[in-house]
């Protein structure tokens, strides 16, 4: 066990970490979820709640959590104590908690963590490769009820999680789109062009890779947009996550992500290539001047 995962883990990442080590520390014991919860005046759902990081950790739960689990050496317990308080430190983004939802910022949160990122679009281009003007153009045209400065920040929110890039690990992103999305003027035909020419720069950064689904394909490979996150650290499974109107779905079942994964493929087989995705922006930038 050990509190240093990679340079880039946030909290939410020590969360995680953390509840899996819980969880093989107990099944180890050979103790039921029931049994671990009644020792911390808890239920078996909320062992489980923590074991699968859904929830922030106390000093107090997890301390007893120890105890019940025979771990005595001060220097273990200490590493285990440390990372509680590590994963409770509040991410960047709490700070738009009152703009965005709590099931968005779980997912901040799971990005920024992240060591490859795979996801699919199929209206926008993707959040992390958006510039000012086209996020703003979304923002505002999805909230018109939304105030000039609430626009603002949901920009700035956006343009701050594609600094993921500038860190010493920055995670591959790997990105595909429908060629529709580099027909949806979003903000006017200028603001789609100069998004079009940030993503002919962007994509020549050795860890960022984009592909275009072409008009001609008879049917997508997949009904609607979804992200795959994987993670350096072996204690946090794959997650893909799937976002709704009301909200977001985060699976994690290995079934789940593998048949999203066999969907990824698909979706790279089918795509045209990075290399003549940059001859198909640069015809889209073209048609626009």
């Amino acid at each position: 066990m050990t509190s240093e995962a990679t340079p880039t883990s946030g909290p939410t990442a020590r969360r995680l970490v953390l509840g899996s080590q819980l969880r093989r520390l107990r099944e180890a014991k050979g103790i039921s979820r029931e049994d671990a919860g009644y020792s911390i005046r808890g239920s078996g759902s909320k062992i489980s709640r923590l074991e699968l990081g859904r929830v922030g950790f106390k000093e107090r739960d997890v301390a007893d959590l120890l105890t019940l689990y025979g771990v005595e050496s001060d220097a273990e317990r200490n590493t285990f104590l440390e990372m509680v308080s590590e994963s409770n430190q509040p991410g960047w983004w709490h700070r738009y908690g009152d703009l965005v939802p709590s099931w968005f910022q779980d997912y901040v949160g799971l990005e920024e963590s992240a060591s490859r990122i795979q996801t699919y679009e199929i209206q926008f281009v993707p959040g992390l490769l958006q510039t000012y003007d086209y996020a703003r153009a979304i923002s505002a045209q999805g909230r018109p009820e939304a105030t000039e400065d609430e626009v603002e920040r949901r920009v700035r929110l956006r343009l701050q999680r594609q600094k993921l890039f500038n860190q010493p690990r920055a995670p591959r992103l790997w990105a595909v789109i429908e060629e529709s999305v580099l027909h949806r003027p979003f903000g006017g035909p200028d603001v789609l062009r100069g998004q079009i020419e940030h993503l002919l720069e962007i994509v020549q950064q050795p860890n960022i890779s984009l592909q275009v689904v072409p008009f001609e394909l008879p049917r997508p490979s997949a009904e609607g947009a979804f992200t795959i996150l994987r993670f350096a650290e072996p204690e946090i499974p794959d997650i893909v996550y799937l976002e709704h109107l009301c909200g977001a779905l985060y699976l994690d079942k290995s079934e789940e992500v593998e048949l999203y994964s066999k969907v990824s493929h698909r979706l790279a087989v089918d795509a045209r290539t990075p290399e003549e995705t940059k001859k198909t922006l640069d015809e889209a930038r073209k048609r626009l001047l």
